[in-house]
């Protein structure tokens, strides 16, 4: 059945989308045409940091009248198998001086090359180097915000998790847009929303993903919700959080569904769920990318100003 019918007028350019497949034979290439795609390292916005042993970050600053600028941990996009920060440079840089924030940007390992737990553990290594020389980076870890878009939301939310037995700072928020929950999203034997994933990101290359990402993992530890986020036993604790999706997103049922875990885990949770778009839809202009850019943002502050009540 087609949703064509559903899609925004301003957003109908994904009808023009040529899926191509994805598979390990495949992957080499997809990466190379979104690599041609990014800002080169030289010309990004932000500083270069190389984490000792750990993974590289780029970190962007608010303009020099901010003194020591609240910290947002950022995520990047990307199935798990591809991407940098440097995809999102100038949504980054945006989001520094328009926030007064400083943003760092983990250049985390990619599966399948290197499967769970290596994303998360760099994404971790990451948030404690971070913590851990605040001052030397001119910042403020006294309330933290850890952000993603899609595969990185995903990581935010397991990396919120983890953070709950091994803490290393105080969590402000978790903000998450169009985050990617649950691995068991287009397997073959899951039920999808029909009126989702046609556009934008569909089962297929999900299911592949997070094959990908889970490699020889057995989902059969007490690691299983920081591997799928949805597996999370409870909810409980986590900061406070925002979470954006397209009603036709494939990941709609997923990141609703954590939106009502966190709210019957008393976790204060905004959901916003946008009419007639499907994944992937703020990388082109239109007023519901404009929608979101503002939501995401008023959320930031929202998290930002209740830190300042939080416990030290």
């Amino acid at each position: 059945m087609s949703t064509a019918h559903l899609l925004h007028p301003a957003y109908r350019l994904f009808l023009d989308e040529q899926p191509a497949p994805w598979n390990l034979a495949t992957l080499g290439a997809i990466r190379a045409r979104l690599h041609a795609s990014f800002i080169p390292r030289d010309r990004a916005h932000g500083e270069e940091h190389r984490i000792p042993g750990g993974p590289r970050l780029r970190l962007y600053r608010p303009g020099p009248q901010t003194a020591r600028p609240p910290l947002v941990v950022y995520l990047h996009g990307g199935g798990f198998v591809l991407g940098c920060p440097e995809m999102a440079d100038t949504y980054l840089n945006e989001l520094a001086l328009a926030m007064g924030v400083a943003v760092a940007a983990v250049d985390y390992r990619l599966a399948p090359e290197h499967p769970f737990p290596a994303p998360l553990d760099d994404c971790d290594a990451a948030l404690r180097w971070a913590v851990a020389h605040a001052d030397r980076l001119g910042i403020s870890a006294q309330a933290v915000v850890l952000m993603g878009h899609s595969a990185g939301g995903g990581l935010a939310a397991a990396l919120a998790l983890r953070h709950q037995a091994q803490p290393c700072c105080p969590l402000a928020g978790l903000l998450m847009i169009y985050p990617m929950l649950d691995h068991r999203t287009g397997a073959p034997s899951q039920p999808l929303n029909p009126n989702a994933g046609a556009y934008g990101w569909s089962a297929e290359p999900n299911h592949f993903c997070w094959e990908c990402l889970r490699g020889e993992y057995g989902l059969d530890d007490s690691r299983a919700g920081e591997f799928s986020p949805a597996l999370a036993p409870s909810l409980a604790g986590l900061p406070p959080t925002f979470i954006a999706v397209g009603a036709l997103d494939l990941f709609v049922d997923e990141a609703m569904s954590f939106a009502l875990r966190l709210s019957h885990a008393g976790v204060p949770v905004e959901a916003r769920l946008y009419a007639g778009v499907p994944h992937l839809f703020d990388q082109y202009p239109g007023p519901v990318t404009d929608q979101c850019v503002a939501d995401t943002r008023a959320a930031l502050g929202t998290f930002l100003a209740g830190a300042v009540h939080m416990p030290r």
